[in-house]
């Protein structure tokens, strides 16, 4: 057994089939891939990785095996789903997604395929462990499942305390060692022991606060964007085969965008910062239902008409739709009195973070500097909008 020091964690303990997969060049591969992807260009010290991630949820996924009493090979594959959690994303994580579910029809989680036939599974059969049962772990199906994907699980628990250290923001902080003492097995089902609701309401509190300040920041949504529509540009464009885009690094993938002409200018723009603004920034009661459930193709029709609309370059419109407002984490199971409740279900405190969810939900439209105004009123005509309170305010700000 070795130890590795953590940011976070501190030392983190590593042996047998854990200190193996880390070995393996799909694990080292997270090393070149950021955690939260565009969110460094508001919070220049976010910039670390998933693979120290994945150390993280690793370590937590351990210390909850050992309170729940899950040992043995059982614990072997919890471990093992853990670190290997996120080995599945592709370059800038969450920003690459969706083309990845579009092109190849899997999410990051779904790793059967990747597994199947890999350096990975030849780690995981030398240690006795079946590919299949790690993959479904980290899919989140059956009872410890839920550990590695769930409302509960560790990925949560050490994201929220990570980003949030990394970025310099005070919001993320949760108590990890008792929500971890705190986890029982109620029916099958993962929850937390009585007494324990201020403890699932704090998670959902810090999981709020890093949604307004650090994950739905305008500036990373319209960097996002830009990416998007230029990784779509460089697919459609090149040879470049989907399997492979989905296993590129983040340095690769701003590399091969930096060499296709179409997409040049936006790895340029990436890299210096200099990124679209907002033309519309509108709240969810403003959008009418068509445009908030529209598909990804509906919203680049959308584009097209809005840049014809206002005469400017079809690729210099992007129509950022989020998905109608959500929170998961909600339904996180707790004993209250001796009875299970889900958490919106027992707390009024999250029942006002709903609401808060919803009302700091925004349609973005984005556009260059010079073409804000005339594709502000293309697209306020053509989204069926109102002209007030759909301007943003303080675009102009360097980080927040």
């Amino acid at each position: 057994m070795h130890a590795i020091k953590d940011s976070v964690h501190d030392y983190i303990e590593v042996s047998g089939v854990v200190a193996d997969l880390l070995d393996t060049a799909a694990m080292q591969r997270l090393r070149h891939i950021k955690q939260l992807s565009t969110v460094r260009l508001v919070y220049p010290s976010a910039n670390h990785t998933r693979f120290e991630h994945s150390l993280g949820v690793y370590h937590l996924a351990r210390r909850a095996c050992r309170h729940l009493d899950v040992d043995g090979g059982r614990a072997e594959a919890v471990q093992a789903a853990a670190v290997l959690h996120d080995v599945g994303h592709g370059p800038y994580g969450h920003q690459t997604e969706g083309i990845i579910e579009r092109r190849l029809g899997r999410h990051h989680d779904e790793v059967h395929e990747l597994l199947a036939g890999s350096e990975l599974a030849d780690v995981l059969e030398s240690h006795g462990l079946s590919t299949t049962v790690v993959a479904d772990l980290i899919d989140g199906q059956g009872e410890l499942g839920q550990l590695v994907s769930g409302e509960l699980d560790v990925d949560r628990m050490d994201y929220l305390v990570r980003d949030a250290h990394h970025s310099g923001v005070p919001y993320g902080t949760i108590d990890q060692a008792r929500l971890l003492r705190s986890l029982t097995f109620i029916d099958g089902d993962l929850a937390l022991a009585e007494g324990n609701l201020a403890t699932a309401e704090s998670m959902l509190v810090a999981r709020a606060l890093m949604n307004a300040t650090v994950y739905r920041h305008h500036v990373p949504r319209i960097a996002g964007e830009m990416l998007e529509s230029a990784c779509e540009r460089l697919l459609d464009g090149t040879g470049l085969d989907a399997e492979r885009f989905a296993r590129m690094t983040d340095d690769e993938l701003v590399a091969a965008l930096r060499d296709h002409e179409p997409t040049a200018e936006a790895a340029a723009r990436l890299a210096e910062r200099d990124l679209y603004k907002r033309a519309v920034w509108a709240e969810l009661d403003d959008v009418p239902d068509r445009i908030v459930d529209s598909s990804h193709e509906d919203e680049r029709e959308t584009e097209r008409a809005i840049a014809e609309a206002a005469g400017v370059p079809e690729r210099a419109v992007l129509v950022d739709v989020p998905g109608r407002p959500a929170m998961p984490e909600s339904s996180t199971r707790v004993v209250v009195n001796g009875e299970v409740r889900r958490l919106q279900d027992a707390s009024p405190l999250v029942q006002g973070l709903q609401a808060a969810n919803t009302v700091q939900w925004r349609l973005g439209v984005y556009t260059p500097e010079e073409y804000v105004e005339p594709v502000r009123d293309a697209a306020l005509e053509a989204l069926d909008l109102p002209a007030s309170g759909t301007r943003p305010s303080g675009d102009r700000e360097a980080f927040v």
